[in-house]
């Protein structure tokens, strides 16, 4: 049996380029199924009690999950893909359906909005740089 798992609250997850983010969240929206390619991709807005943030499902993933779910991520990753910062399982994560519907979120602050600066001391870091919306907002119509 492995060891258990520390929880990091949303708040507290910075963009990386290593998978390190075990983490607990409530699905609270997911955008329509686009194709991206050969890959099916869509994103879905994910809060904690301290911070929302947009994941990005893959394939199954998107068909699988629904809002009301209560996921578990371990050894994920939150980085850029093309200007929008997402949290992801990645190649080498996992996510869980542990639960639905009870628990506790707030929808604000959303990692996902903020402006993201390098480390004026450490390039490889990264810290906030300012919000771009006092809200969280869903998603934008795509048609």
């Amino acid at each position: 049996m492995e060891a258990e798992t520390t929880l990091q609250p949303l708040l507290s997850i910075v963009p990386a380029a290593q998978n390190n983010i075990n983490t607990k969240f409530i699905v609270l929206d997911k955008e329509r199924v686009p194709l991206e390619g050969n890959h099916k991709t869509c994103r879905a807005l994910v809060a904690d009690d301290t911070a929302a943030v947009h994941f990005q499902l893959w394939g199954d993933e998107c068909d699988a999950v629904e809002p009301g779910d209560i996921l578990l991520l371990t050894k994920g990753i939150f980085s850029d893909i093309r200007n929008n910062f997402l949290l992801r399982a990645g190649k080498r994560g996992k996510l869980e359906k542990v639960g639905e519907f009870t628990m506790n979120f707030v929808e604000t602050p959303n990692l996902s909005e903020m402006r993201w600066a390098s480390h004026p001391q450490r390039p490889d870091k990264y810290v906030q740089q300012g919000v771009i919306s006092t809200h969280s907002r869903l998603f934008e119509s795509l048609m």
